[in-house]
């Protein structure tokens, strides 16, 4: 089969259908919205997201994927408007609060995710369309297409690369086959089969967090189990028993997680 004939979509979507775990349930999502406002703050991969967009003042920004504002807090200062849109009500309260707490007045927050009517939803054509690790939808042609609709002049995605945040050796600890989804090369792709010369660069951080038990480390690396069976927390816990190591008076994993996002962006 020759690149040409390639459904880059098709490839995508049977992916997606293997990914460990499901995401695609706002649920998911507001049970995760307390660890996210924790970790947003301070975070590499913010830092170095910002290094490589270059927000410039004048830009309207509409952020797919909010999540509790991640990137909208940080760069607010930085641009005139943000539209974040986000499917999980639990996140969009968390950005709520942080916006009255630091007094940000131009970030307008919107309910709603890739499937919507976003013309419904309110959401016009912005400056800058940027999808930071939110790329959970089964169609990634129209995704692609509902942000290059909505950019009048920059489009940025950043995407998983190998395992993402995901750490194989504790999902394949409880018993489960680990399935990452699709990686960025596969988003590349597609885009250049639409004619699309993405330029490509990467975020790299370092994971080494500590706990003070085992069931602190226990509930912290739950998102990665979906669903996880009793039988299947029992083993987290054994597992994790034996593998973290003391240092400094808290007990950690005694290898770092690496973890790389690829941010690929064209100007429409």
């Amino acid at each position: 089969m020759s690149l040409p004939d390639i459904n880059w979509n098709e490839l995508w979507r049977s992916t997606q259908a293997e990914k460990h775990p499901p995401a695609r349930d706002p649920r998911f999502w507001d049970k995760r919205a307390p660890e996210f406002t924790r970790r947003a703050t301070g975070s590499e991969y913010v830092g170095q997201f910002l290094g490589i967009m270059r927000p410039e003042p004048h830009w309207t920004v509409l952020d797919i994927g909010c999540a509790a504002g991640t990137l909208a807090i940080p760069l607010a200062p930085s641009v005139r408007q943000i539209t974040a849109l986000d499917p999980s009500t639990v996140m969009l309260s968390f950005l709520d609060n942080r916006c009255r707490e630091e007094n940000i007045a131009n970030i307008r927050i919107v309910n709603g995710k890739w499937e919507d009517d976003w013309s419904a939803l309110g959401i016009g054509v912005h400056d800058v369309a940027l999808a930071s690790r939110s790329l959970v939808t089964d169609d990634l042609l129209s995704a692609v297409d509902k942000l290059k609709r909505h950019a009048s002049k920059r489009v940025y995605i950043s995407t998983l690369v190998d395992d993402g945040p995901y750490d194989r050796r504790i999902v394949e600890a409880v018993g489960r086959k680990f399935r990452h989804g699709a990686d960025y090369i596969l988003v590349y792709n597609m885009l250049r089969s639409l004619g699309v010369y993405a330029n490509v660069a990467f975020t790299t951080s370092s994971h080494d967090k500590r706990y003070t038990d085992v069931e602190e480390a226990v509930n912290s690396m739950r998102w990665m189990i979906h669903e996880m069976t009793p039988m299947e927390e029992d083993r987290l816990r054994s597992h994790l028993s034996k593998s973290l190591v003391r240092e400094n008076g808290a007990w950690k994993m005694p290898y770092q997680l690496v973890v790389r996002w690829a941010v690929l962006w064209w100007d429409v």
